[in-house]
């Protein structure tokens, strides 16, 4: 996927706000900021323990505005259909699109709807696009980053793409691993009502930590140290990655993201994230340093290894 962004995609379109690489576009239209976004989701199966395809698709969207430090406003959705869906499957989805969408503040005021011949959709894919308002004129992205920053995450690992994988394989925990898919705009938009000044800011979906941490590393040209030991992983999801043979790191979450901020602001930072509920275990994983461009992780036992990028796709359609 990266390859087929930076080497086709982004040459064929070549628009200076792609070359941001970031899941959001932030520029300001007649004296206002803002933020502006598109997602689909494909994920399989269309419902799954702590949510379905209609909640991702609000949540991810919502949670990519927020990645701008935007505050969430509008959004389209588009329904493709394949012939043949069951009308209660497409309400459950609809109301949980309206649920999400309620929760999260924001609205959907444009849409599409389109039916496909049976057997080419999948059931239901859907589209979203998103508009914000950042009430800032901070820039957040790698190249804001500097040496001596703080790396915080706001939550435990993992649950998202074990969720979706435990019904793929019949997986059966003692306590039920539900996804994390939750809107994260709350968290981001306390820091900054706080006056925190974070750097950057990126959720950790497709490809896991690992890949956002090492998308930021290169983009900054610093080394991210992360220790392994400030990131949380409940026991089911542990165990449901040695089972799978998955590193954690690269498994997918819809609730959870990574904020870069100065060392002064880490406590304020801190105290913001812990005060909302979807980030209350938000700790410190790891600060900034002078480097090539990577990611190194200090293992349990006091060892460094480098972290890569996700190459493949260990857990296809998983949002």
């Amino acid at each position: 996927m990266r390859r087929l962004l930076d080497e086709l995609i982004a040459p064929a379109l070549c628009f200076p706000n792609l070359d941001m690489q970031h899941d959001g576009a932030s520029f300001a239209l007649a004296g206002a900021r803002l933020a502006f976004t598109t997602d689909s989701y494909v994920v399989r199966p269309l419902e799954f323990p702590g949510g379905n395809i209609g909640s991702l698709a609000v949540t991810g969207t919502v949670n990519d505005l927020a990645m701008c430090g935007a505050r969430p406003k509008f959004l389209s959705l588009g329904l493709i259909l394949e012939e043949g869906l069951d009308f209660e499957l497409l309400q459950r989805v609809l109301a949980s699109v309206r649920e999400a969408a309620v929760e999260a503040g924001v609205e959907v005021v444009t849409g599409d709807t389109k039916v496909v011949d049976h057997g080419k959709g999948d059931g239901i894919y859907i589209n979203t696009a998103g508009i914000g308002l950042r009430e800032h004129d901070l820039r957040l992205g790698p190249e804001r980053v500097e040496a001596g920053d703080a790396v915080l995450l706001s939550g435990d690992l993992g649950r998202h793409g074990i969720a979706i994988m435990a019904v793929r394989e019949g997986l059966e925990f003692e306590n039920p691993v539900a996804s994390d898919a939750a809107p994260l705009h709350e968290p981001v938009l306390a820091m900054l009502a706080a006056g925190v000044t974070p750097h950057c800011l990126r959720d950790a979906t497709r490809g896991g930590l690992a890949s956002a941490l090492v998308e930021i590393a290169a983009g900054a040209g610093l080394e991210l140290a992360i220790d392994e030991r400030a990131i949380s992983v409940c026991a089911e999801v542990r165990g449901a990655c040695e089972l799978l043979g998955l590193d954690v790191l690269h498994v997918a979450n819809e609730g959870r993201f990574v904020a870069l901020v100065p060392e002064a602001q880490v406590e304020d930072a801190l105290a913001c994230l812990r005060a909302c509920s979807v980030s209350r275990e938000a700790t410190r994983i790891g600060t900034v340093r002078p480097g090539r461009g990577r990611v190194v992780l200090r293992t349990t036992v006091g060892l460094e290894r480098p972290v890569e990028m996700l190459t493949g796709a260990p857990l296809p359609r998983i949002c």
